[in-house]
């Protein structure tokens, strides 16, 4: 797979799917069974501002190196057409790059760093990032 080939948003497809699979498992993992349940713990990892949250973090603590800053850049600035009217389209635009950012990694299989940004949203999200 040539990831230089793929725009932000096939990225941010990817990515999406991969961090909210790794999501549903580390929920599981805690021992969160029941349906309701999983569905109102992962909307605060998966949701467009949880990203958007995570980022802001993650930008705090120049933690994306160039590689992923111009990764992200692709994911954030695609050309999307949402008509969610729930939705904030900053928030989005910037989850559209964290997702990017996550998928790159994936496709290209550098799993060590893929845990160390996954792991570092999770601990956003669960307030540990300090």
């Amino acid at each position: 797979m040539k990831t230089d080939l793929l725009n932000g948003a096939n990225l941010a497809f990817i990515g999406d799917a991969y961090y909210e699979l790794v999501i549903r498992k580390h929920l599981l993992d805690k021992g969160i069974t029941n349906q309701n349940a999983l569905h109102k713990e992962c909307v605060k990892y998966v949701s467009a501002q949880s990203h958007y949250n995570i980022v802001k973090k993650m930008e705090e603590k120049n933690f994306f190196n160039d590689i992923e800053e111009g990764i992200f850049k692709r994911g954030r600035n695609h050309s999307y057409h949402i008509q969610r009217k729930n939705l904030n389209y900053n928030e989005y635009i910037v989850s559209s790059g964290f997702e990017a950012v996550i998928g790159y990694l994936y496709l290209e299989g550098n799993f060590d760093r893929l845990n160390e940004v996954i792991d570092f949203a999770i601990k956003c999200v669960e307030g540990q990032d300090e």
